[in-house]
């Protein structure tokens, strides 16, 4: 048994007590529901299991996002249940600077409630001499907010400029027409005019995860994403087990790429799979197989040495055969076959 996968036959969901989801991607695009996700979900809840949200999204409240999800059919989601990027980064500025300071926030709803909840002041523009900096995600912000930034961001933290606090970093962020740039790309854009980097609160840096397992009190969770960069890199940052999912951005290329801080426990097709028994990966000598799917290593080619059954199962070979190698993805020749993408939800 390799990269802390369990015995053969087990599902990702055994032994689990608390299941922490990410949202964008797992859960929904846009407005509309991932098919299976809120079957899935309520079923895990169903079974006991205490059902949490992580969400690097700091366009809307808290209460909001649990109100979207109870009309998904997600039920009984408060928003105790929801822990986002503006949660995390009131941490950090509290930290930062004084109570009751006035803030500079460029984002939505979500990250001014949270803002005003902590005591501060919430400003919108760089005249007012704000003690700080927050920066998430909102459709709304345009180039009027992110110029607000940078006039007030001018000078060094140390050379005795502000702090700035980035909610995330996500390059792109799903959404019912397809991928769109993601607050990652709006913070990109502050940091090119000032030639600072922010602080960044949300995943992948694991307080967020911490907050998570301490409000659900879980002794055992599995986190569930999309994203290697931010959802897996942060799980295991925080040293949690976690499933990708292929319903959001990364896709089988991106996974057999993945760096050894990114690398996911378990690999799902969609959320039906949390429930299914999970093969156990089996490496014998240049050969690794998961159920009937066989992947070999042959000098500098990967090669199919049986496609199995499940094209998931070969994903999952071929991911097994490089990280277990030590070497990066170029240096193999890897077959079309092995990133073929027949899980892209439609």
């Amino acid at each position: 048994m390799i990269f802390g996968r369990k015995a053969a036959a087990s599902a990702p969901l055994d032994g689990v007590d608390a299941v922490l989801a990410d949202l964008d991607g797992v859960v929904y695009a846009g407005p509309r529901a991932i098919p299976h996700a809120v079957e899935s979900l309520n079923a895990a809840a169903a079974s006991g299991r205490r059902l949490g949200f992580i969400t690097n999204n700091a366009s809307r409240t808290d209460a909001t996002v649990a109100a979207h999800l109870r009309e998904l059919g997600l039920a009984g989601v408060q928003p105790t249940d929801i822990v986002t990027s503006p949660q995390a980064a009131m941490r950090l500025l509290t930290a930062r600077v004084p109570a009751g300071s006035r803030i500079l926030v460029i984002g939505g709803d979500g990250l001014v409630t949270e803002v005003e909840k902590a005591g501060f002041t919430v400003t919108r523009s760089a005249d007012d001499a704000p003690a700080a900096v927050v920066q998430g995600f909102a459709p709304e912000v345009g180039w009027k907010d992110l110029a607000e930034a940078a006039y007030a961001l001018a000078t060094p933290e140390e050379e005795g400029g502000i702090p700035w606090i980035a909610t995330n970093t996500d390059w792109t962020i799903p959404q019912g027409r397809g991928i769109a740039p993601g607050n990652g790309t709006l913070v990109s854009a502050v940091h090119t005019a000032v030639g600072r980097l922010a602080v960044v609160a949300g995943k992948p840096e694991a307080p967020i995860f911490h907050e998570a397992v301490a409000r659900f009190g879980a002794q055992h969770p599995l986190f569930i994403g999309d994203r290697l960069d931010t959802d897996i890199a942060g799980a295991q940052a925080a040293d949690i087990a976690s499933a990708l999912v292929l319903t959001g951005i990364d896709r089988p290329k991106h996974v057999l790429a993945a760096p050894e801080t990114s690398r996911p426990t378990f690999i799902l097709r969609d959320l039906r799979d949390l429930t299914a028994p999970y093969p156990e990966t089996i490496t014998s000598g240049d050969v690794t197989t998961v159920g009937k799917a066989k992947v070999a290593i042959d000098g500098v080619d990967l090669r199919v040495v049986s496609a199995g059954d499940e094209p998931i199962d070969l994903l999952r070979a071929g991911a097994a055969a490089i990280w277990g190698s030590g070497r990066a993805i170029f240096g193999f020749r890897v077959p079309e076959e092995l990133y073929a993408d027949p899980f892209r939800v439609s």
